[in-house]
């Protein structure tokens, strides 16, 4: 392998790496027993077809197409290790030249961490405040394990207290059906605070039969971003209401729920619930830390490389939370009425921020000489490799030396906010 490297602007370099046919046909070998184990060849069991069966089958040109990652991932390190370059984020790779039997050349431009000094971290302070647990929240939290199993009536009355309505639905946005905003046989509990306030004052008191028109301001922080901050008009039709019979918090109901007593439930649910404000707190502290350490500290220019990877991470974090609650990331962008392009701009501020907390934390663990130890680090791949049970391709990833190094930075950053907060919290509870 062999490079030339040349200075872009904003703190980037541009490395040209060539890799010699005979230097990355064994990544090609193993290429090509990835793809004996995927691909059923004639008189082979599969895995077990030799090179040159697979090239036969396949072409050497999709052999080599499945070896690029990991001989870029190889040769690059090593690259930046012989030119001893300090660099942040991923590189933004382009193959110039792919053949097989020919040199493999390709660039990777790369982000070179920015001198940053730190201000002095005694001189800042932060308050970690924990909710105190109330009556009513404990209250709140057995009513709703009594409404799990409620028994639902249906009823002829007016919908009060903690009834269910079945309704159909419809939303319109200056007199023009809102895309999504139909929904039939709309379940509504009165008893649970609805994702739009002012919702449920709307529909109680309406009987089977009933149907209501009435608008709505969705909040301006409101998830459906196109709604957000406007003025909705709804249309409801009542086809149902149900009187929900909650069981009574007596001793019976406590040992169904595994406990001797009302009161162990009682103390159960109050400890859990000050576990959770007290984690809340926690998040609510480092997210706080990190942002007056960014105030304060001085930077010198972020490479805008690092910015687009922080906004390519932002962009997949948002598409794995949507597909979780079963949103396409296009049926997203429809909704907020935006392009792809259009929603990686809107990321910048954040995305910046969040490159100047990694350069942050970069630089404590280099002045407190704060680093993941090989017995955390294997701590932690062992806590992963749980996550992972069954699946070999994935436990096969955890040896390669970039994804064990991306380990060990995630357990540096750890033990840096760890640090962070032992010198900067002052613990205060109401």
């Amino acid at each position: 392998m062999n490079y030339t490297s040349k200075k872009l602007p904003q703190s980037q370099v541009e490395l040209t790496i060539t890799v010699p046919a005979e230097e990355y046909k064994p990544f090609m070998e193993k290429a090509a027993q990835r793809i004996s184990a995927r691909v059923a060849t004639k008189g082979f069991r599969k895995g077990h077809a030799p090179y040159d069966v697979i090239a036969r089958e396949v072409g050497e040109m999709n052999i080599l197409q499945e070896a690029i990652e990991p001989i870029v991932q190889k040769t690059y390190v090593e690259a930046l290790q012989q030119e001893k370059l300090e660099v942040l984020g991923m590189p933004k790779v382009n193959v110039e030249k792919v053949a097989p039997r020919n040199d493999f050349v390709y660039t990777a431009v790369v982000a070179l961490v920015p001198k940053i000094k730190l201000p002095k971290i005694e001189d800042i302070k932060v308050k970690k405040v924990v909710k105190k647990v109330e009556d009513k929240d404990i209250k709140e939290t057995v009513d709703a394990i009594r409404g799990m199993q409620a028994k639902e009536v249906i009823k002829s009355g007016k919908a009060e207290g903690t009834d269910k309505l079945v309704l159909d639905m419809d939303m319109f946005l200056d007199n023009v059906p809102v895309d999504g905003g139909q929904a039939k046989d709309y379940q509504v509990y009165l008893s649970e605070d609805h994702y739009i306030p002012g919702f449920n004052e709307h529909v109680t008191g309406l009987k089977k039969g009933d149907e209501k028109k009435f608008q709505l301001d969705f909040p301006k922080n409101h998830y459906q971003k196109h709604l957000a901050g406007k003025t909705v008009d709804f249309t409801v039709n009542v086809k149902d209401v149900y009187e929900r019979q909650l069981p009574e918090m007596d001793a019976d109901f406590a040992k169904r729920l595994g406990q001797e007593s009302v009161e162990k439930v009682q103390e159960l649910i109050k400890s859990n619930l000050y576990e959770e404000a007290k984690r809340k707190a926690d998040q609510s502290a480092e997210v706080e830390i990190l942002e007056k350490l960014i105030e304060k500290t001085t930077f010198d220019e972020i490479p805008e490389l690092v910015i687009d990877s922080e906004k390519h991470r932002m962009f997949y974090e948002l598409k794995r939370d949507l597909d979780k609650n079963g949103i396409s990331i296009e049926q997203y962008l429809q909704d907020i009425k935006k392009k792809e392009d259009e929603l990686y701009k809107d990321f910048t501020d954040q995305a910046t921020k969040r490159g100047k907390a990694a350069l942050i934390s970069r630089q404590v663990a280099i002045e407190q000489n704060l680093k993941a130890t090989d017995e955390e680090l294997e701590k932690e791949i062992e806590i992963i490799k749980g996550s992972y049970q069954g699946n070999e391709e994935a436990l096969e990833n955890l040896k390669r030396p970039e994804v064990r190094d991306s380990i060990a930075m995630t357990v540096q950053n750890k033990k840096v906010i760890d640090w962070l907060k032992e010198k900067i919290l002052e613990k205060e509870e109401k």
